[in-house]
């Protein structure tokens, strides 16, 4: 069961300026967003991530860099890439909000499907989440089989992506994805185990990310531990 690190990219200018970039090629970090994924990669320093999966788009690329700081591997994998937004493509938010489908993204976006634009091809909100709950549950067992259970892995992904991936794992409808916040070069935690996934941080931009760290190699034995994947009662520790 190892740990996945969830990194949303680093603000960008469509970010800054309320622009839904989506799939458009060249949209980089601005500076802002370079020095929070800076900031991140420090926090993560001491961290022995084992493995970094990022989204083919240039800000996380790049952001992936700025934190993983050259310390694992780095693969990029299609599944993690943003919605496809098709004909909203590089439109501002506050002209896509004026039209129907705004409401359905925000209110039930199971249903929500993008329409097909001259230059970016479409999907649903379902086929996105899809896909990239699949992607980090294949990611994870293989971090497990090449790394062992408590290995640490980092996936560097988008807002709504990363957003559906925190609903799945906390059990929720896809309907409820939008309650979810995941804020440039934010970091969400999720722990998947036999039983159930763990949710561990939503949306951190500043807290002491020491607990993550793996605990020291035991020698194995017999014990009355609890099951993996079972939940602290009482809360734990």
């Amino acid at each position: 069961m190892p740990t996945c690190l969830l990194v949303r990219h680093g603000r960008t200018a469509a970010n800054a300026s309320g622009t839904l970039a989506g799939w458009t090629p060249g949209v980089h970090l601005d500076e802002h967003g370079e020095a929070a994924a800076h900031e991140l990669g420090l926090r993560l320093a001491d961290l022995p991530i084992a493995f970094i999966a990022t989204s083919p788009l240039e800000r996380c690329r790049r952001t992936a860099e700025l934190v993983g700081q050259g310390r694992a591997p780095l693969e990029v994998v299609e599944d993690l890439g943003e919605c496809r937004y098709g004909a909203w493509t590089g439109r501002p938010l506050s002209e896509l909000a004026k039209e129907p489908l705004w409401r359905v993204v925000q209110d039930q976006p199971s249903a929500a499907v993008f329409p097909e634009g001259d230059d970016y091809p479409a999907e649903s909100i379902a086929a996105m989440s899809a896909r990239a709950v699949a992607a980090v549950r294949r990611l994870d067992a293989q971090v497990a089989a090449e790394h062992g259970e408590h290995a640490l892995w980092m996936a560097v992904s988008h807002g709504d992506v990363i957003k559906a991936i925190l609903a799945d794992a906390a059990g929720s409808h896809l309907d409820q994805f939008q309650r979810f916040v995941a804020g440039p070069a934010s970091l969400s935690v999720v722990r998947y185990t036999p039983g159930r996934p763990f949710v561990e941080r939503v949306n951190d931009t500043g807290a002491d990310l020491s607990r993550l760290a793996p605990p020291p190699k035991q020698v194995s034995s017999e014990t009355d531990e609890p099951h993996p994947g079972d939940a602290a009662v009482g809360g734990g520790v």
